[in-house]
């Protein structure tokens, strides 16, 4: 799990990767060894997995994006197709998925002659594969590689056994006592029996 803070230093880092710690301890008010031990550990845990530098794909001529939808004859969960896909240079993105496609293939291109000349010639190339559909892109309207930080349980936080169970735990098991008190002061002890086992908190 993550906490609070190293939610702050990878909400930076996706917005610029090149920061300094100098610059993240200044924004979360850190002293910088401190942080650049957090990064450290988040890296060796395989949380941040690299620093990549994103270009243009429009400045080097790779004007067309495709999503191409690849079946095959692999049985029995075998990736070796879609290990051969994700060894083509123009393939950004292999996805291995559930239902009649085997896999879905993220690639970028100049032209429709190139994508063409890259389904004939090295898609074809797998003595494995059956089929391809093709679906291509007319407009990027979004596209990023930013994970949605804040969409995960922090350390501490309610559903992880933090504090806030705690006190979820405790207020329900004083308004059950003061339901079976009151029912017991009614004389009625059978219910207020049941309203004490029903409270109960494993």
């Amino acid at each position: 799990m993550i906490d609070a803070t190293d939610r702050e230093i990878l909400t930076i880092l996706q917005q610029n990767a090149r920061v300094s710690n100098a610059e993240i301890a200044r924004q979360i008010h850190m002293a910088p060894s401190a942080v650049l031990e957090r990064i450290r550990k988040l890296e060796s845990r395989g949380v941040i997995r690299g620093y990549e530098v994103r270009i243009d794909p429009e400045a080097l001529g790779l004007n067309l994006l495709a999503y191409i939808f690849v079946r095959t004859r692999d049985i029995g969960g075998e990736l070796s197709t879609g290990e051969m896909l994700a060894r083509i240079d123009e393939v950004q993105e292999v996805h291995h998925l559930a239902g009649e496609d085997c896999f879905l293939v993220k690639a970028r291109v100049r032209d429709a002659r190139s994508l063409g000349r890259l389904l004939r010639e090295r898609f074809a190339a797998s003595a494995n594969l059956t089929s391809t559909r093709t679906t291509i892109v007319l407009e990027t309207l979004h596209e990023t590689t930013h994970l949605p930080l804040d969409a995960g349980p922090l350390d501490g936080a309610a559903g992880t056994g933090g504090s806030a169970d705690l006190a979820l735990v405790a207020r329900t098991a004083a308004e059950t006592a003061a339901a079976a008190a009151a029912l017991e002061t009614a004389g009625d002890h059978h219910a207020a029996a049941l309203v004490t086992l029903a409270g109960e908190v494993p």
